[in-house]
């Protein structure tokens, strides 16, 4: 409660008096609460208490409120049961837990000096609920980290995964190993673009005027992790075996394949040495971390060097190992075993399933779900955090509306329909093995802790909520509203929260026996008067009203936008949308497709849907060779026009086609070209841009067929094919 200056030593000096007297039942008048997350079971009853927040949070005192640890509880070790009456608070749980994250509910609920009268049952669905935070492409301060913790507690997130080492520096001081951070916790650029790619990706000494970086020392890892205990969250730091270590071999080139620095990405397991750093700074990481778990990375290792390297080929011949695979199996397992011999658990990337898994592994799915659901037939722990659902670093609105990312399109609503337990794909033992979910945060393009938080919220609210609450109860028409009321409360707490787009969600519903589409439109901003036209207008105040589905049943260009008292909010959202005459058409492919990008299968480019921001939205299929289709008509048919829309983002590796080539054929032998249109987009530009290949025309053909050539190396995408 936020007072004047002259009053606030009165009421300090009164708070537990005032608990006394602030106590009245006001009317059963029942208020509007917004919880995150959503509770298990919540009843409002009607009618307030009255109380001053120095009584409530403060520490001290007051009959009023009773928080006791109940030994006959029968919930989970976090659950608790909150019933507030106009007379006082009673508040139960099994264990301080429990306690501490009914407290975190009341601190929600208390507004104005009252807490609503309400009933609450409450445990959360799962026992991991994690965010991760990247420090080394980027560097941030022990106060931003415990800034970070007071937030997750907040929402109940349980857990925060701290990737301390990686190529960007190493962050963490070492007493065996000092150069770690003295020659190359700094380097010669922040600005990741600049250094990764550009000629001068070099390490400084700690003290280089101009240096960029910084590490934790022993001691503020101390007061993290002292600050996270207080919140109840557990820190699981993340030390990189046996790839991402760059920053090692620089420093100590000797554990590296060829020996030299700036050479080598990745250990060298042929080499003992490897072993005897692995296990001595293992000790070190857990002499600070009381973590259960201790995450060792196991991601992206390179692998080239050991095919050639002697010590390498040397191991793999003295214990039959077939491939390389192997080798970084053999490195994981070694420490699993370490890690268990000091009474720690070993997690992991998913790629530590490759040549074979530790025995008591745990696995972090990022690849997909996968990872996960090949992990929990096999009888091991699982953390859910697939990179569709669970990247914060990737775009949260349109891409030309928001600071440069790594690429993706991750809105909040897309975050919050995840649910981490694939019940299709795995029995009910099974999905025992999904011990819950986190959100990652890499931080590549993420240099200020401004930037940071503006990423990371309001989505990780949307985090808390898939891991505390049961899946049954979660929608997204709930969660908006409350979500929206929750942006203003991230501001107040310092958090430099994204204030949602004014931007609108268009999905789109194909009937193939109505041969229409209906037209969805959604909005993240709660309330939100939503205005449209279908004719490629500009919305103005006037136009229609956005009430239910738009249908359309041969071609409609959609612009609509948000209203605020008569005026447009931001740029109109636009979507063409085509019910055209080859959809469901029989489509051949002269060309290789490539599996991992099928969007909706075979006939994904003649299905009526199309893409939107991200090639990860299943609409946009992808090719690492030309495109060269053939679309029978199925008869002699009037041909008019054809269009095809291509993705560039180079980032990930997305380019235009050089060109795309329009021919048509009576038979589907004999092809004539109808015209060719070159792209206009540069192969250099960054920026996420789309190219739309129209060819105009009046011809008469069974077969339509579409040649665009790759230009570049990576891939190239397409959505939907339309043909009128």
């Amino acid at each position: 409660m936020l007072l004047p200056k002259q009053s606030r030593n009165y009421v300090t000096g009164l708070a537990v008096v005032c608990s006394l007297l602030l106590v009245a039942c006001s009317s059963k008048e029942v208020r509007q609460v917004n919880l995150i997350p959503q509770p298990q079971q919540m009843i409002m009853t009607g009618g307030t208490f009255r109380i001053d927040s120095l009584a409530l949070f403060g520490g001290q005192s007051s009959r009023n409120v009773k928080t006791v640890i109940d030994d006959a509880w029968s919930g989970s070790p976090e659950g608790y049961q909150l019933d507030v009456t106009p007379k006082g608070i009673d508040l139960r749980a099994g264990s301080s837990d429990g306690l501490f994250y009914g407290m975190q509910t009341l601190r929600q609920l208390f507004a104005g000096g009252e807490v609503p009268c309400v009933s609450i049952l409450d445990n959360p669905r799962f026992g991991y609920r994690g965010l991760h935070l990247d420090v080394s492409r980027h560097f941030f301060s022990k106060e931003e980290v415990m800034k970070l913790l007071d937030v997750m507690s907040f929402y109940k997130l349980n857990t925060l995964h701290m990737h301390l080492t990686d190529a960007g520096g190493w962050r963490i001081e070492m007493d065996k190993y000092p150069k770690l951070t003295s020659e190359t916790a700094f380097r010669t650029e922040s600005d990741w673009r600049k250094w990764w790619d550009g000629h001068d990706r070099k390490y400084l000494p700690e003290g280089t005027p101009g240096a960029y970086g910084g590490y934790y020392t022993k001691e503020d890892i101390r007061e993290i992790v002292e600050h996270a205990a207080a919140k109840h969250i557990n820190i699981i730091p993340e030390i990189e075996f046996p790839g991402h270590s760059e920053e090692v071999l620089m420093a100590y080139p000797e554990l590296s394949c060829s020996g030299k620095p700036y050479q080598n990405g990745d250990f060298c397991i042929g080499n003992e040495k490897s072993f005897t750093f692995m296990e001595d700074v293992l000790t070190e990481v857990i002499d600070l971390f009381p973590s259960e778990y201790i995450h060792i990375g196991g991601d992206e290792a390179g692998k080239s060097a050991w095919k050639k390297c002697p010590k390498c080929q040397a191991l793999m011949k003295k214990n039959g190992m077939k491939s390389v695979d192997e080798l970084q199996s053999y490195m994981i397992h070694r420490a699993e075993e370490f890690l268990n011999s000091k009474d720690r658990r070993l997690i992991g990337w998913d790629e530590i399933l490759e040549g074979g898994l530790a025995p008591e592994a745990t696995v972090m799915s990022w690849r997909g779900e996968d990872g996960g659901i090949k992990a929990a037939r096999m009888g091991h722990d699982v953390v859910m955090t697939p990179g569709n659902y669970m990247y914060l670093d990737f775009y949260q609105a349109d891409p030309k509306t928001q600071p440069y990312a790594i690429g993706g399109y991750t809105p909040i609503k897309k975050v919050y329909s995840y649910d981490p337990v694939p019940a299709d794909s795995l029995t009910a033992e099974e999905c025992r093995h999904i011990l819950g979910v986190q959100a990652n945060t890499w931080t590549e393009y993420i240099q200020t802790p401004e930037h940071l938080e503006y990423m990371m919220f309001p989505r990780a609210l949307a985090v808390a909520e898939i891991g505390w609450t049961p899946q049954e109860l979660r929608t997204w028409e709930d969660f908006k509203p409350r979500m929206n009321n929750h942006i203003s409360k991230l501001h107040r707490m310092g958090i430099d929260a994204f204030t949602l787009s004014d931007e609108l969600e268009v999905t789109m519903l194909v009937d193939t026996a109505k041969k229409q589409i209906e037209v969805v439109l959604d909005a993240e901003k709660y309330p939100a008067e939503i205005r449209y036209t279908t004719d490629g207008s500009v919305p103005v105040a006037s136009s229609s009203l956005y009430a239910g589905p738009i249908v359309v049943k041969d071609s409609a260009h959609i612009k609509a936008a948000i209203f605020r008292d008569g005026v447009l909010q931001g740029t109109p959202t636009e979507k063409k949308v085509d019910y055209h005459r080859a959809i469901n058409k029989p489509i051949h492919y002269n060309n290789k497709l490539y599996k991992g990008y099928m969007a909706g299968g075979m006939n994904a480019l003649l299905d009526g849907y199309r893409g939107g921001l991200t090639y990860l939205d299943g609409r946009w299929q992808g090719y690492l060779d030309d495109l060269d289709c053939v679309i029978d008509m199925e008869e002699e048919t009037d041909i008019r026009k054809v269009s095809v829309r291509f993705m560039q983002l180079t980032g990930p590796g997305v380019f235009q086609p050089g060109q795309v080539e329009l021919l048509t054929s009576e038979e589907g032998e004999n092809f004539i070209s109808r015209g060719i249109v070159p792209t206009t987009i540069p192969a250099d530009d960054p920026n996420l841009l789309f190219q739309e290949y129209t060819f105009d025309g009046n011809w008469k053909a069974r077969y339509v067929r579409l040649k665009a050539p790759r230009a570049n190396p990576g891939f190239i995408f397409a959505d939907e094919i339309v043909v009128w």
